[in-house]
């Protein structure tokens, strides 16, 4: 299937590791024209110059903290003249510490609105404008599971990534006669370092070993394995491909079947 994104221009957050950077090396296999990013300008740098060598489609990165208020709007700009435009957002974030409720104080749940939730609206506030002038605009939200299915310990996450989903959907609502798909997708357990650590944090309070924590947790999943990030980047590059022209305001689980729900 030609998924129609050669010279297409994209912008991902949080793409120097993880499920970030396996969409962006995948949009760029698929000759999409690509912008990292990253906390870290080292690394964002050397993920954006491992994809272009890889792909023989230029990829850039630019360093930037998106829970912070100034930096959505120069990110979006600096990504705009270094593409000239923007076809494609996707939005995307580190989540926040695991712990149990009383563990965490006001500057705790600040920052984890600041990530995991306000992270996502600047980035598209910056981003409308661009997005406007183009001629099959994507946004895609990458939160996860646990908004229709909470896990413990992980109180944080399970609140704020909630509004996340209720943005998209009213962006979806309020902005599809302009021709902007606005899409959220819920990964499942990955095999990415953000897993890792969460691992670590359960088998340190559970008194465990961590290959004893990834064989509970995989235990859960009926496809009986975690996914690997590129099973993650195909459902993502997909959503926000012109081929998924008519597929707008959902929630896409890529999980392996763990969320019990129907719906």
């Amino acid at each position: 299937m030609d998924l129609q994104l050669k010279d297409k221009s994209a912008f991902i957050a949080g793409s120097s590791r993880g499920l970030g950077y396996a969409t962006a090396a995948t949009l760029a296999r698929e000759g999409c024209r690509v912008v990292l990013n990253s906390r870290d300008e080292r690394k964002v740098t050397a993920a954006a110059k491992k994809i272009t060598d890889e792909t023989g489609t230029p990829a850039y990165g630019l360093a930037g903290d998106v829970s912070d208020t100034s930096s959505a709007e120069k990110l979006i700009s600096d990504t705009v003249e270094t593409l000239g435009g923007l076809d494609i957002l996707i939005t995307n974030a580190g989540g926040p510490p695991a712990g149990p409720f009383e563990s965490f104080d006001e500057d705790d749940w600040q920052r984890a609105v600041d990530a995991s939730f306000l992270s996502h609206v600047r980035l598209i506030r910056a981003a409308l404008s661009h997005l406007r002038r183009s001629s099959a605009p994507a946004v895609l939200a990458v939160t996860s599971y646990t908004v229709r299915q909470p896990m413990p310990n992980l109180v944080l996450s399970n609140s704020v990534r909630m509004a996340t989903i209720g943005l998209i959907k009213s962006l979806a609502l309020d902005l599809g006669r302009e021709n902007i798909r606005f899409n959220a997708i819920l990964p499942g357990w990955t095999t990415t370092e953000r897993v890792e650590e969460l691992m670590g944090f359960r088998a340190k309070t559970n008194k465990t070993k961590i290959e004893d924590e990834f064989a509970k947790q995989t235990a859960e999943i009926p496809l009986g394995r975690m996914a690997r990030p590129q099973e993650f980047a195909n459902a993502a590059v997909f959503l926000v491909s012109p081929a998924a022209s008519y597929i707008h305001g959902v929630a896409m689980a890529v999980d392996g079947g763990i969320i019990k729900a129907t719906l």
